[in-house]
């Protein structure tokens, strides 16, 4: 087994291990991917305060997200087609989570569906849903969650057009996918991929085939992909997911502060600062730059979560130090489990905590929940000084 030291270690395995189509899908953003570059490089930008002869002893990480106690205040994050970058992928990361004791996020455009996921896993976990059309649809997605325990709800707000994404649409990556000589060429180099895939029964989207009117098989879930989406959104539909619903609920996707404090208005439990890890709108802001400004809008009247960027425990510190209660990881957990699987999005977990408890140490702390803006170096105009 090579040895795992950071997240870089679990990509490079990834990308070897992985089929282009399934790995591009991951690892890129829309457009120039200048906003997919930055979410990771304005972390860069933030430097620690080290500080010296203090107690070390009896460190935590633990703290809570929405009311759930958590080992660290780390989720993994909705992704789709998870169960395509490993057989079985959704539950299998979701294992993971729960043994580490961090939430998992299940994504509606899974290949596992709510049911295998909750059949495989005791914790209870967090399902994402799309702005869709179909109210009979998603009344009985969100009766679906609830008969699975799911205790919170992640409405997803920035996707109601889909950004350009270069590799994707060269690579024919798409739901379903289509295949072209060139893929099926490489994913016949991936034998180890392929070896997990035929061995699963579940290989297409298990949240949507069989349950969405008219997609009973595969070949007629373009067709619903292409008219699914509510172009149309607006404050008062989220308004009324959150009734269809009636939990607690996560709202995905807020970069401005006008953003938020609707947001807030509609009634959500938490937002996460996200810009879809810059697969919607390239030259957008990064979201740890745009987090101060949504922060100053909505104070403490919510929880703000900060997704996008963060491939390491000290990413993840910085945002909490920067005032977020909660971050996720997408592409790095994704990594581990294209690498090597269950395993690796555990060895994931484990890089990322302990990158956070060590920098949390040398910065003077001991208790996350102690750690705020004072362990930074926050550069002038790190959020922009920019003209109204």
């Amino acid at each position: 087994m090579p040895v795992i030291t950071e997240i870089e270690d679990l990509r490079r395995i990834y990308a070897r291990r992985v089929p282009k189509m399934f790995y591009d899908y991951a690892e890129s953003g829309s457009w120039s991917e200048q906003t997919f570059r930055e979410n990771s490089s304005d972390f860069d930008k933030l430097y620690f305060r080290q500080r010296v002869a203090v107690d070390m002893d009896n460190r935590s990480t633990r703290t809570s997200m929405i009311g759930q106690d958590v080992a660290m205040p780390v989720a993994l994050a909705p992704v789709g087609l998870t169960g395509m970058q490993c057989a079985d992928g959704e539950i299998k990361a979701a294992r993971a989570a729960e043994r580490f004791g961090v939430p998992y996020t299940l994504s509606t455009m899974s290949i596992c569906s709510i049911e295998d996921v909750a059949e495989h896993t005791n914790a209870p976990f967090w399902f994402q849903v799309y702005t869709l059309k179909d109210d009979d649809y998603m009344q009985r997605l969100f009766d679906r969650a609830r008969a699975a325990k799911c205790p919170a709800i992640v409405i997803t707000v920035d996707l109601q057009v889909l950004g350009q994404r270069h590799k994707d649409l060269k690579n024919g990556l798409s739901a379903p996918p289509k295949l072209t000589p060139a893929s099926i060429a490489n994913m016949m180099t991936k034998v180890q991929w392929g070896l997990g895939m035929l061995g699963t029964k579940r290989r297409f989207f298990g949240n949507i085939v069989g349950h969405a009117k008219g997609v009973t098989d595969p070949s007629s879930l373009s067709t619903w992909t292409a008219e699914a989406f509510d172009p149309s959104l607006n404050w008062e539909r989220i308004r009324q997911f959150k009734k269809m619903w009636g939990g607690p609920v996560i709202i995905k996707g807020i970069m401005e502060p006008e953003d938020a404090v609707q947001a807030v208005n509609v009634g959500a439990d938490a937002i996460i600062v996200s810009n879809h890890g810059g697969r919607q709108l390239d030259g957008a802001l990064s979201s740890i730059r745009a987090l101060p400004s949504v922060l100053d809008a909505v104070g403490d009247k919510v929880e703000v979560h900060l997704d996008s960027g963060i491939r390491s425990g000290q990413d993840a510190l910085k945002a909490i130090a920067m005032g977020a209660k909660g971050t996720y990881i997408g592409r790095a957990f994704t990594y581990g489990l294209g690498a090597m699987g269950e395993q690796g999005v555990t060895k994931a977990l484990e890089v990322i905590h302990k990158e956070m408890d060590i920098s949390m140490a040398f910065c003077g702390h001991t208790d996350i929940n102690t750690v705020d803006r004072s362990i930074l170096h926050v550069p002038k105009g790190f959020s922009g000084d920019w003209e109204s």
